[in-house]
């Protein structure tokens, strides 16, 4: 059966899930983009104050941004712009593609009926996470 996205996504959700996974990220290039752009507008609307304030304001947003709070990876997952969730799709997909299936449900049952396969699907997730996204894996709490 031709594997969709979404029920590849569905499938790391529930695995994850299972295992209480969570990750933080540190985006500091992300943190620096919102200091500026936000000074940048507040200057635009209010001259020399208004990039003061501005300031303030993305100086706060890039903080929260960049203090490595953790999140549940199925949020993770779902969140994933499409391009992102296709380059995990493919990792995914190699391990998957010969199994019998023809709905997520039974993909899920027969994923967790074997260990082995679970272990290969989280490597696959877990390298995903720590390596293209640059973040810290947090398990059971």
């Amino acid at each position: 059966m031709p594997v969709n996205i979404r029920d590849v996504m569905q499938l790391l959700c529930h695995i994850s899930e299972e295992r209480k996974m969570k990750a933080a990220f540190k985006h500091s290039g992300r943190g620096a983009l919102v200091v500026g752009t936000t000074a940048f507008f507040g200057g635009l609307m209010a001259g020399p104050p208004g990039i003061a304030v501005g300031g303030a304001i993305g100086g706060l947003l890039g903080a929260w941004m960049t203090s490595g709070q953790f999140k549940p990876i199925p949020q993770i997952i779902l969140e994933l712009p499409p391009a992102e969730q296709q380059r995990l799709y493919e990792n995914v997909c190699a391990i998957i593609q010969n199994l019998d299936w023809t709905d997520v449900a039974q993909l899920t049952a027969l994923v967790m009926a074997n260990g082995a396969l679970q272990e290969k699907l989280l490597g696959v997730l877990t390298n995903y996470i720590t390596t293209e996204l640059r973040g810290e894996i947090q398990y059971g709490k």
